[in-house]
């Protein structure tokens, strides 16, 4: 099984943004984790902080992954184009989320990312990404 996971903009600095919200441990060595507790799986990572080089990747890994697991970031409550991307694959996406989104500003309770996404995660930290993982199991 191959599953491509996606981090959307300022989740390059997870361990240094906003501790109190995000903890202190960097999403590089969260990942090195994952794969040690799920070596049957096949894992690739993606990160940028640009909206169109998103989009690129959910459309590549989109016909040839067996899941896709997408944290948009500040992405999700703006991207008309990053739902029509999803919308347009055959590889299912679940969105995660960090954060509890409903209890931050209210601009981030609308996501163009969750109707066309399988699922929903959120609040987890970053076992948001191993429930989304277990998802796909």
């Amino acid at each position: 099984m191959k599953i491509s996971i996606i981090n959307g903009p300022n989740l390059n600095l997870l361990g240094q943004r906003e501790p109190g919200i995000y903890g202190n441990q960097t999403f590089d060595a969260f990942f090195l984790e994952l794969q040690a507790k799920f070596p049957q799986i096949t894992f690739d990572y993606f990160q940028s902080n640009i909206e169109g080089e998103l989009i690129d990747r959910l459309q590549q890994v989109g016909f040839s992954s067996d899941g896709i697991i997408l944290n948009a970031a500040a992405y999700t409550h703006t991207s008309v184009g990053m739902g029509d991307a999803i919308k347009a694959i055959d590889t299912p996406v679940i969105e995660v989320h960090i954060s509890n989104t409903f209890a931050r500003e209210d601009f981030r309770h609308t996501s163009y990312i969750t109707p066309n996404a399988k699922g929903l995660i959120l609040g987890f930290g970053m076992d948001s990404y191993r429930l989304a993982v277990q998802s796909f199991l």
